[in-house]
């Protein structure tokens, strides 16, 4: 897999995008065309690519730390001190065109500023269904946010949003004095594993962290202690103190919203949009196919004429 992140000139003539792109992902990379070199004033629009060029003519070669597909992303970290931290976004814009955009921390809050709005809906998503654990006692109500809740039996945690049968996530609700008692026993660790299996998860604490170290009854560092080893052993199920009840709730409903969210995205990657384009050259036999269905002359064999490779890559612009 090519481990450098290259930009170059684009060779298509009067095309509105002169540059491309390509990406460490997949065995060969991926090629965009793209509008500019890096996201500095705005999200800059790709779009897909055929190929990389044999003989390209070189702007931009940078080592890269990481490159990671999540969801209908790709997070790209360069090996440079300065603009070394990107995203490209696959999405689909009005009439369902699929859009290619890349973006920075920085550029895609000047697109969508955060304003905190208390009575927001978490992550957008209009009345919220939440599942509430039957053996749940004192469940909460979410009087303060759009939510409905409905009671069945959920294999792991007290909150959590399902698809069908299937949980995407779950929220494990603990009072401090529960927290220290299911630590102490050895009882966390099985609760932890459950919910580790889940693809989003969490334990949330109706107390500050600060009152572990004010407990009486068992010494402070044996419970941090746990704690500690907890986040170690699960990192993807992280213990969140919230201080109080209300926003515990809070804080359950906005996780929960955004993991419904996050599964619509993975939904839509793997149903929707198709995968994103290699960088190895079309083979002749694909050009040969697809030359033929448009009606145009192409040999059967042997080298296939420039004008047919440019309208190949043509075709998807």
């Amino acid at each position: 897999m090519p481990d450098d992140f290259v930009i170059a000139r684009n060779p298509e003539e009067g095309t509105t995008l002169p540059y491309l792109l390509r990406i460490p992902w997949g065995p060969d990379g991926v090629v965009l065309k793209a509008k500019e070199t890096w996201p500095r004033t705005g999200k800059v629009y790709c779009h897909r690519a055929v190929g990389w060029p044999r003989d390209p003519e070189i702007i931009e070669q940078v080592p890269v730390r990481s490159c990671v597909r999540r969801g209908a992303s790709i997070d790209l970290v360069l090996d440079r001190g300065r603009e070394n931290r990107s995203q490209f976004v696959l999405t689909r814009i009005r009439g369902g065109r699929e859009a290619i955009f890349w973006q920075t921390a920085r550029t895609a809050k000047q697109a969508r500023p955060a304003v905190a709005i208390p009575t927001a809906r978490g992550s957008g998503v209009a009345g919220l269904e939440i599942v509430v654990d039957s053996h749940e006692r004192y469940a909460w109500k979410f009087e303060h946010q759009q939510v409905t809740t409905t009671r069945r039996a959920l294999r792991a945690g007290d909150y959590g949003v399902v698809d069908g049968d299937r949980v995407l996530a779950a929220v494990e609700r603990k009072s401090l004095q529960d927290l220290v008692g299911t630590l102490t026993s050895g009882k966390m660790r099985y609760l932890l594993a459950d919910l580790s299996a889940l693809p989003a998860a969490a334990v949330v604490v109706e107390d500050r962290y600060s009152s572990v170290f004010k407990l009486d009854r068992v010494r402070p560092a044996v419970v941090a202690d746990s704690l500690g080893e907890c986040h170690a052993r699960f990192p993807t199920v992280p213990i969140v103190f919230c201080e109080t009840r209300a926003l515990a709730q809070e804080w359950t409903y906005r996780f929960l919203a955004a993991a419904l969210v996050h599964h619509g995205e993975e939904t839509h990657v793997e149903t929707e949009a198709s995968d994103l384009p290699s960088a190895a050259p079309p083979s002749p036999a694909e050009v040969r196919e697809w030359a033929r269905n448009q009606g145009l002359a192409v040999s059967d064999r042997g080298r296939i004429s420039a004008e047919v490779l440019d309208a190949f890559a043509r075709r998807s612009t």
